[in-house]
């Protein structure tokens, strides 16, 4: 048996993510681990998609955040790291001089990535192991910044975008009307060929919705369970949610943007279900890290 840990550092619009797995070769096989997820809750598109750049503030806590970071990552004994940015340094005008000051200070570098690459590092995920290959997916992965549309055939990816539209930039007013209308247009195109498609969600809020619809893991939340939870959660006020559901306060906000995102998304395709593998960027990362280790 062999056991080597990775690292993958997620550096979102609404948080920032350490996850820690062992990776360990046994009997011909190789299996993916997580072992620890910190989450630091530094929303940083809420200053990208506002002043359009990060401010003092939250680049004091980045930095604040990436040597306790690195620091775990030595307690762990992390073989090797990636750290991936995407939408809120993307856009931020000083996003690059945000990536040269963590790397001065504390050492770790910073990849700002596009949404076409943010795509392709998720499909290194066993995403197409928890699917039926037969089914045709819409896959939608919905961040802080923006979202990622790619329709999923036989275990292949064959379309792929990547619109502005994300929960932080929803609750600053920052999509205009012709996003919208040109994410609605792609995704009524690319899904009009099939008789029948399936969503395939990833992202913290389509987890929290998975949990709150109380579906097993391999169960997929259907369109009126969605909308039940939504009628739910915009009858609340923010500090509800927060007391009675249970969410996190950064958390409580994007939810509701997030859930009008999946519901308007099944409707423009005319599927019935959203099935939620729980996986994401990170693990994306994690695996990209073994394949170029075994180069």
């Amino acid at each position: 048996m062999k056991i080597r840990k990775y690292a993958a550092i997620d550096i979102g619009s609404n948080a920032v993510r350490l996850l820690i797995s062992n990776v360990i070769e046994y009997e011909g096989s190789t299996h993916f681990f997580k072992n620890s997820l910190v989450r630091v809750p530094i929303r940083l598109g809420q200053d990208a998609f506002t002043i359009n750049k990060i401010s003092d503030k939250n680049i004091k806590r980045m930095v604040k955040s990436m040597k306790a970071f690195q620091m775990l990552m030595k307690v762990h004994g992390v073989k090797d790291y990636l750290a991936c940015a995407t939408s809120a340094l993307r856009d931020a005008e000083n996003g690059v001089l945000v990536k040269e000051k963590v790397l001065k200070k504390t050492g770790i570098k910073i990849d700002i990535i596009d949404g076409k690459e943010e795509a392709r590092i998720i499909s290194n995920t066993n995403v197409f192991e928890q699917i039926d290959l037969e089914k045709t997916f819409l896959y939608i992965d919905v961040g802080g910044g923006s979202t990622e549309f790619s329709i999923l055939r036989k275990g292949q990816r064959i379309h792929s975008t990547s619109f502005k539209i994300g929960t932080v930039r929803l609750l600053n007013d920052g999509v205009d009307q012709n996003t919208w209308v040109t994410a609605a247009a792609w995704v009524k195109k690319r899904t009009a060929p099939y008789a029948k498609i399936y969503l395939l969600g990833t992202g913290g809020n389509i987890n929290k919705l998975h949990k709150m619809a109380n579906a097993k893991d391999d169960r997929p939340i259907t369109y009126l369970t969605l909308n039940a939870i939504y009628n739910k959660l915009k009858v609340l006020t923010y500090e509800e949610r927060i007391v009675k559901l249970g969410l996190n306060p950064d958390r409580s906000d994007v939810i509701i943007p997030a859930t009008e995102l999946f519901l308007k998304t099944l409707q423009w395709s005319g599927a019935k279900v959203i099935y939620v593998p729980k996986v994401g960027l990170s693990d994306g990362m994690i695996r990209e890290l073994y394949n170029t280790s075994k180069e």
